[in-house]
């Protein structure tokens, strides 16, 4: 077996370590698609939130809630739908104003992602 100098292995291992980094990032679960989405301004009260992650969440050790401008929390209990990368939340009959949906969960490769957003529910328009 050849001999390898020292200083150009240590550089073709932090190369092959660069190289695989950015395929290493993107493998963590991230937020594909929120109902209602992100900074909404809605005219009607949803019946539930629906967050669709790019892969598995665990539900066990996941977490999502809505809190209203107070921060009293509404709802708290989710389920994890059939295709095991969305949780829902039901939500009750909202009145008008700014609500955060917040979230917490474990991909299923092990890491987790936490955020939060805002959605807005207008207040009817009044008839002319």
């Amino acid at each position: 077996m050849p001999w390898i100098p020292r200083h150009a292995l240590l550089r073709s291992l932090l190369t092959a370590s660069l190289v695989a980094l950015p395929a290493w990032c993107l493998a963590h679960a991230r937020l594909e698609q929120a109902q209602p989405a992100r900074r909404s301004a809605l005219s009607s009260s949803p019946a539930q939130v629906r967050l669709r992650f790019n892969e598995a969440v665990e539900l066990q050790y996941s977490h999502l809630s809505v809190t209203d401008s107070s921060g009293h929390t509404l709802s708290t209990a989710p389920t994890l739908a059939p295709d095991a990368n969305t949780l829902e939340i039901a939500l009750p009959k909202l009145s008008p104003g700014t609500y955060t949906v917040h979230y917490r969960v474990l991909s299923v490769d092990g890491h987790v992602i936490e955020s939060a957003y805002p959605f807005t529910l207008q207040a009817p328009a009044a008839a002319p």
